[in-house]
């Protein structure tokens, strides 16, 4: 139990990390300026492609193509051309080009699974690899470089959106800069690989504005207060850097986001619906959207999306209501939520002075 809460305050604070709304303002996001290529891809740039656009909303029909200092345009979206400099006819690995099928090795079966698709590019049929990852583990960043450097697949999928597109460049944050290896380095890594030979790289999961405004929006208000105050007392007590590393180490092949809301999901039971079911119907219906037009497609994810991913495979899914916003019939008066938040934060305040007087 004890190992447990230690684990539930460490991840509460890389939840916050990996998904945090902080980067998802529009205008910082219209123009990708040199820094958000990596230091290893600078040679070569390439674009990035976001079903979570605009146009995505009518039913994903149009990806976002971002290459080198472009905007982010739903209107350019419909030419490619246009927005990547005339570089789409000189694209290795186009969609409509032949990719020579491969078998992947025993070694990598472990936590990888494969999925196929018929496919309006050539050969008319996709082969989809599953890489599922622990997020914050060495071996997984191995991992997924070494599948993506065999296969050399046309596409790279990232269990990401525009609005955690940060996580592609380097963090200064607290916790995660004295970490061995920091929340979603298997994305920087895999974004790396791919741009070696010029894959293209596609950010499927939902927009994280969505996913946390859905997750709020479904939650009564007593379950609301419950989990902020459950936020904030942890960020108090949050282990130390080598603490939280040590219990990385410990835990290396388990997807620790999805455990710590499986774990915190037995009392905000709609965290599990939003937070994990609902993005792997989402992903699911992004990833086969891409596969249906390449050959080749390599999804990097973590190990908690990979049951549900393959469970909606070639599934009907209402994509527009996975990006709606519920309405809340029962309007609570601001007045009884700013109360309810105020002796939130003043408990808090009281347990952390105590806290903090009793460690001098």
């Amino acid at each position: 139990m004890h190992r447990l809460n230690r684990l539930n305050s460490a991840a509460h604070r890389l939840v916050l990390l990996t998904a945090s709304p902080k980067t998802t303002n529009p205008k910082r996001l219209l123009r990708l300026s040199p820094p958000f290529r990596s230091p290893a891809s600078v040679h070569s740039p390439r674009r990035v492609m976001d079903p979570s656009s605009p146009a995505a909303t009518t039913g994903i029909d149009d990806f976002v193509h971002v290459g080198e200092g472009d905007q982010i345009s739903g209107e350019n979206s419909e030419n490619p051309s246009e927005n990547e400099g005339g570089n789409e006819g000189n694209d290795g690995n186009d969609g409509n080009s032949f990719h020579e099928r491969k078998v992947l090795p025993p070694e990598f079966s472990r936590s990888t699974v494969k999925l196929t698709c018929d496919s309006a590019a050539e050969g008319g049929e996709c082969d989809v690899y599953l890489v599922g990852t622990a997020h914050v583990s060495t071996e997984s960043c191995r991992e997924v470089q070494a599948v993506i450097d065999f296969l050399k697949p046309q596409v790279v999928f990232l269990e990401l959106c525009s609005g955690r597109i940060a996580v592609l460049t380097p963090q200064n944050l607290k916790v995660a800069s004295k970490l061995e290896v920091l929340p979603g380095a298997e994305f920087r890594v895999a974004y790396e690989e791919a741009t070696k030979y010029e894959a293209k790289v596609i950010l499927g999961d939902r927009p994280v504005q969505i996913t946390l405004r859905r997750t709020w929006a479904k939650m009564p208000l007593w379950h609301k207060t419950k989990l902020l105050y459950s936020l904030m007392f942890q960020a108090v007590f949050l282990p130390s850097p080598e603490a939280l590393t040590k219990t990385l180490k410990e835990m290396d092949d388990i997807d620790m986001l999805t455990l710590v809301i499986q774990e915190m999901s037995k009392q905000f039971p709609t965290l599990m619906e939003t937070l994990v079911h609902e993005r792997d119907q989402y992903m699911s219906a992004t990833l086969l959207r891409t596969a249906r037009e390449h050959n080749s497609v390599v999804a990097v994810v973590g190990k908690g999306h990979l049951p549900g991913i393959q469970k909606y495979w070639k599934q009907p899914v209402e994509v527009k209501q996975l990006l709606t916003i519920p309405s809340q019939k029962d309007t609570v008066p601001v007045r009884k939520i700013l109360a309810t938040i105020g002796v939130t934060v003043a408990g808090v305040a009281i347990i952390s002075g105590l806290y903090l007087s009793s460690r001098k």
